[in-house]
């Protein structure tokens, strides 16, 4: 078995409901993604297609295309995150060919490929597995939440956002790579089914525990990460948003995390909740930042999600919101996440003095 993976994307690769597929060909540690199965954008660079970085992962129009330029791959990820975590019809024709090859097929929806017998017995045949990654872990092995947490010195930094599909997983990720390069042990907790396929090691997936054990489970992953790895900071990767009204989430971060510091992702030219506006407006960033203070935390930064604007409106939001808020404004994707660096330098060193 190698670690080779191929990404099935439903001819969604474009769009917001594929930011699985957008998480790991920007970077993952568990697999090595060699080729993605998308028709629309078939023959292309993954990575030119995803922001313009040639990252040499071809986009193949149908699986036996990608099998037969591809040898040696071993999975096949459904790298999709659906609006209630449904599988697309046609991926279902995909993964069957997946598994008659012999490639183990990584699912990371709500709806699991272990309870459709059909494909059990296909992966049977063939030796494939069928792995469900937001399958519930069994009542024993969940955690309460103890308290615990308080003994945690380092800080804890969650990445939020005011809606969902912003980026809060990107640039959690890029605020840990940026720590590793100025030698600071930064550790990311995953939330979702996206974080554990890139290979993160502490967490758990948010959406699929039983609510009585979520911030038991978030505690669990915050201390045992923290104990393990002498962490200097530890970074929440962050839930859809604390008014998105189909999910509303973070304030576990906040209380039960103990996250008293936040980084806040935003997108300036997202008027509506998951762009519908029977979701209601996306309140201002000065109201997301006064209700986060009503919860003990601060919000050290704000990063732009810059989903339809051009390079000089970005620039030009980043001036503005820094003018408005006298916080580091970030472009994740436009220049990286250094501006935030000497905020993290500072926090540390007031752990490490304590």
């Amino acid at each position: 078995m190698t670690n080779q993976a191929i990404l099935l994307t439903d001819g969604l690769l474009t769009t917001t409901d594929a930011k699985t597929a957008h998480g790991l060909i920007r970077g993952t540690e568990r697999y090595t993604v060699v080729g993605v199965v998308d028709a629309p954008t078939a023959g292309q660079d993954a990575g030119t297609v995803l922001d313009g970085t040639t990252r040499n992962i071809p986009i193949y129009a149908s699986v036996s295309e990608a099998l037969a330029h591809l040898p040696a791959v071993s999975y096949a990820i459904v790298a999709v995150a659906t609006n209630g975590g449904v599988l697309p019809t046609n991926m279902l024709a995909d993964i069957k060919l997946c598994l008659q090859q012999g490639l183990s097929v990584v699912n990371g929806l709500h709806e699991f490929l272990n309870d459709k017998p059909d494909l059990v017995a296909l992966a049977q045949q063939s030796g494939a597995q069928l792995i469900d990654v937001r399958r519930p872990k069994p009542r024993q092995e969940l955690h309460f939440w103890t308290g615990e947490i308080n003994q945690v010195t380092a800080p804890i930094i969650a990445i939020m956002g005011t809606d969902c599909a912003l980026g809060k997983r990107t640039t959690t990720r890029l605020i840990r790579e940026a720590c590793e390069r100025q030698a600071i042990n930064a550790q990311m907790i995953y939330t979702g089914q996206t974080g554990w396929l890139q290979g993160v090691r502490y967490g758990f997936i948010f959406d699929s525990t039983l609510n009585d054990f979520v911030s038991g489970e978030l505690e669990h992953a915050l201390v045992s990460c923290w104990r393990e790895t002498g962490a200097d900071v530890l970074l929440i990767e962050g839930q859809a948003s604390l008014r998105n009204p189909s999910g509303p989430c973070g304030s576990e971060f906040l209380v039960s995390g103990n996250a008293r510091h936040v980084v806040l992702v935003h997108a300036p030219k997202r008027t509506y909740y998951d762009h519908l506006p029977a979701w209601g407006a996306i309140p201002s960033v000065e109201s997301e930042i006064a209700l986060i203070g009503c919860y003990g935390a601060t919000v050290i930064a704000l990063a732009l999600n810059t989903e339809g604007c051009s390079r000089e409106e970005a620039f030009a939001f980043q001036r503005e919101y820094t003018e408005r808020l006298g916080i580091p404004v970030l472009l994740p994707l436009e220049e990286g996440v250094d501006p935030i660096l000497p905020t993290i330098h500072a926090l540390t060193s007031m752990s490490h003095a304590h």
